[in-house]
Formats: C-alpha cells, sequence, structure tokens
C-alpha cells in the first residue's frame, strides 16, 4: 500500500474574481459559511491524509499562513512553501519534491468544492492499492469545453487529455484533484514551459498516458457534484450547492 501526503494548491493570483481577488488570497473567499480552501482539507482528512503542504503565491501569503497555522485545528500537519511567479500548477507542484519524500502524493487545487469528501477519500483508497502511474478525478458535466477533457478506454483509463477542446471527445471534465507517485517529480522536471509560460498538469497527465500506452492513468468519475470556485459565478453556484447541503441536514 502506497503512503500518501498531501499538497493543497493555494497559489495563483484570483485576477478571475474581480475587485474580490484583490481582498486577499482567493482561497479565503467564503464558500457560504467557511473559507474556499476549507474544502480541499476536508478531502485529506477524509483519505486519512495527514501530513499537508500548502503552497501559496504572491498574493496575500500571510494571510493563508495565518489562517491554516499549524493544520491542528482541521486535524491535520500542514507546512508551507512559496512559489515565486505565475510558474503554473506543475510548477507549484515541484515544490513538494522533498517534502514528499518517500510518500506518494495526494494533490488538490484549493478552489475546488465537492459534495462528499468521504467520495474521495474512497478513490484516495484505491490509488493506495495500485501497484503503479497515476490517478486522477473527473466528471460528467453539461459543458466540457471549459476543462480539460479526459478519454477512457474500454476499462477506464485515460488514453488522452485535451484541454479546453472546441469539440469535446467526451463530457468528462478533469477536476482538481490528483493522486501521483514519486515520478511525477521526473516528469515535471522535463516538462518545458508552455505558451503561456508555465508548466501545465495537463502536459503531466499527459505523460502518465504516455509512459505505458494508456494504462498509466487511471481515473475514478465523481458521483457527487463538483464545483470549483474560481470566478464570481463559479464561487456563488459553489456556495449555494454548500448552502442546500447545509439546510438540507
Amino acid at each position: 500500500m502506497q503512503e500518501l501526503c498531501g499538497v493543497l494548491l493555494c497559489g495563483g493570483t484570483g485576477s478571475r474574481m474581480g475587485l474580490a481577488g484583490k481582498v486577499t488570497n482567493k482561497h479565503l473567499l467564503p464558500v457560504y459559511d467557511r473559507p474556499m480552501l476549507c474544502h480541499g482539507l476536508d478531502m485529506f482528512v477524509a483519505a486519512g491524509v495527514h501530513d499537508v503542504l500548502v503552497v501559496v503565491g504572491d498574493k496575500s501569503a500571510g494571510d493563508v499562513l495565518a489562517f491554516v497555522g499549524d493544520g491542528a485545528e482541521f486535524g491535520l500537519r500542514c507546512r508551507f512553501a512559496f512559489q515565486r511567479g505565475a510558474t503554473g500548477i506543475a510548477g507549484a507542484l515541484a515544490l513538494a519534491r522533498e517534502f514528499a519524500w518517500p510518500k506518494s502524493l495526494m494533490v488538490v487545487l484549493g478552489d475546488n468544492v465537492v459534495e462528499d469528501a468521504t467520495e474521495v477519500g474512497a478513490i484516495a483508497d484505491r490509488f493506495r492499492a495500485q501497484e503503479k502511474g497515476a490517478r486522477i478525478v473527473l466528471k460528467d458535466v453539461d459543458d466540457p469545453r471549459r476543462f480539460g477533457v479526459a478519454v477512457l478506454d474500454s476499462d477506464g483509463h485515460v488514453i488522452h487529455i485535451t484541454e479546453k477542446p472546441a469539440v469535446p471527445q467526451s463530457r468528462y471534465a478533469v477536476v482538481g484533484i490528483y493522486f501521483y507517485p514519486r515520478l511525477v517529480f521526473d516528469l515535471v522536471a522535463c516538462l518545458k514551459p508552455s505558451a503561456r509560460g508555465e508548466l501545465e498538469i495537463s502536459d503531466v497527465n499527459s505523460a502518465f498516458c504516455a509512459t505505458t500506452g494508456g494504462a498509466g492513468l487511471e481515473a475514478d468519475i465523481l458521483l457527487g457534484w463538483w464545483s470549483d470556485a474560481g470566478t464570481p459565478d463559479s464561487l456563488l453556484h459553489a456556495s449555494t450547492l454548500v448552502a442546500e447541503q447545509r439546510k438540507s441536514k
């Protein structure tokens, strides 16, 4: 069984949030009754992952440190890394190399909100049991053109991923929850910056597809609802979903 540590990515400039993104780190903006990043922390707790590296960027990094602290309030042990500049999600992941040794990784983008964190916990258990390769989480969405889109073979292996395709080949959006073996750091080290000057996580996932002819990247499809919360509209949508869930209980 693979041992896991966690990486919560809370960098970025928050530029898509408009004026709200100038107030503080966007991952501290409320999704209904709690800061956004709390939903990512919930996923680590549900997965039984207790050691978490929180990656922060130039925007209000101290606010995140002050809120999360050592992680004890959330049942975690948290440390921090600073991502200087816009080096991309894969660039942020590279900062976890020494922290993760010798464990594998559960990586969560800090603007992800799911209906049931225990569903992510079950996916983590499946990754722990697999012998090789990586694992990503997908969601069947109405408009996959806004996301990275995965195509699966008949056995559920990911064949390839296309970033924001004009004509999607499936409805499976790649959500920001990933499980990687330590091989991921070698793959990141070989990446070249994209046209926007960043190391792209989609290139990492595509590299896993290529390593073993598709068997290197497994996928799970979320059954419960999922939303990112990185824009004003998606933040409102996520807040509404959480509010309805709270009231139903």
